[in-house]
């Protein structure tokens, strides 16, 4: 007998054949003797239309309002999916994150879990009851509901099977596992059989769309054995695991890809001790994240700032900024949201030099010109116009060598 988390995507609960679906996938696990929690994304397009109307009456709407608002469609699923399962015969009951509670920060609309109280669930779990549990939500500081950002529905998981001390969690998707990258643009795209947990760290913070980064994060800090399934097929999936425990360590093990992404450049700012603090905690103080950075050269006691931040974060970023305009003293605020972050990722970059000289000569023969270059110890990325995108990202697959034979 094990003690399994199984998490259900948007697209797995997206009407009520895969719910129905989903409570028989459930129910297996239960007649195995395992003991089951579920975590439930909203149904496909529900967190869309809730964002949409919160956005349409105000772009800089109230973070705790529109977290009362987008949270309603897990619970909506987590119901569905609790009478689904008494439907079929099982003891089952559906938990609003504020009822475990699941306890967050206070940054609405991107909080980060604290603690988890699971001792309750383990008690019901352990009587033979199924926990069906909201995902993506949780319990501000001041007892309001609070959302962990998009995606956020693996976070909460992963954090639930550390709290529950799972064996493993299954993250149940619209893909059957984790490819060296999208099949959607690379027909030739391999399915992984195991990925380390600083892969796919890497690979979701720099736009897969598999795995919440912050999921991973904690997959990795708490030793949580993570897999990824197909909700409609019963194939293996991918493990994602510890290092130690992958064999051959491939050069690349995928590339990834993201258009979420909006570059600023901050003009003529004073190039003196402090300024980067100045810019940077603005947008800290507004929870906007900053990704790729540079500096140009400084001329005439002046520098340009030039960085990118996520897409939909760009109003906050702007207004930011114009706040801090006095004690920063720029010029004038460049945005461009036609760009795209391309991002090659492999724990065999660590023992290998020329990855990135691959990239560039690569790209440079397809005539795409790089804006912004970052790098890490296993991750190279690269920031070019959109338009580009998928001939980058065919080019580099192949390059590498990650086509299928």
């Amino acid at each position: 007998m094990a003690r399994i988390v199984m998490k259900f995507g948007g697209t797995s609960v997206a009407d009520l054949d895969r719910i129905r679906n989903v409570a028989e996938r459930v129910r297996r696990e239960v007649e195995a003797g395992h003991e089951v929690a579920v975590v439930v994304s909203a149904m496909s397009g529900t967190t869309n239309q809730l964002v949409g109307w919160c956005q349409s009456l105000s772009p800089l709407h109230d973070a705790r309002e529109y977290d009362a608002v987008v949270a309603t469609g897990e619970q909506v699923t987590a119901g569905l999916v609790a009478i689904a399962l008494q439907n079929l015969g099982i003891e089952a009951r559906s938990w609003a994150g504020w009822q475990i509670p699941i306890r967050t920060d206070g940054a609405h609309g991107k909080a980060r879990i604290e603690q988890i109280e699971g001792a309750e669930l383990i008690r019901r779990m352990g009587l033979g009851q199924v926990a069906v549990v909201t995902g993506f939500q949780g319990l501000g500081p001041d007892h309001r509901i609070t959302t962990l950002g998009r995606g956020g529905s693996d976070t909460s998981a992963v954090a639930l099977a550390a709290a529950l001390r799972a064996d493993r969690c299954d993250i149940y998707t619209d893909v059957d596992g984790v490819y060296t990258t999208d099949p959607r643009i690379v027909t030739r795209a391999r399915k992984l059989a195991r990925i380390s947990y600083e892969e796919m760290l890497e690979l979701a913070s720099v736009g897969a769309k598999v795995l919440q980064t912050r999921s991973v994060e904690l997959a990795m800090k708490e030793k949580v054995r993570v897999q990824v399934l197909s909700s409609f097929a019963d194939l293996p999936g991918t493990l994602v695991v510890d290092e130690d425990e992958i064999v051959e360590k491939e050069l690349v093990s995928g590339i990834a890809y993201s258009r979420d992404e909006a570059k600023l450049t901050v003009r003529r700012v004073p190039d003196r001790p402090g300024i980067a603090a100045a810019v940077f905690g603005a947008l800290a103080a507004e929870n906007v994240n900053v990704d790729m950075i540079v500096q140009n050269v400084a001329e005439d006691g002046t520098t340009d700032m030039t960085f990118t931040v996520g897409r939909s974060d760009l109003p906050r970023a702007r207004a930011a900024l114009a706040a801090a305009s006095t004690e920063i003293g720029y010029s004038d605020i460049l945005a461009d949201t036609n760009v795209a972050k391309i991002s090659v990722v492999g724990i065999g970059m660590r023992s290998h030099a020329g990855i990135a000289s691959t990239m560039f000569k690569t790209l440079a023969e397809k005539g795409i010109n790089i804006q912004v270059i970052s790098t890490s110890e296993i991750k190279v990325s690269i920031l070019i116009a959109a338009d580009y995108t998928e001939l980058a990202v065919r080019s580099l697959h192949t390059a590498y060598g990650l086509d299928a034979a």
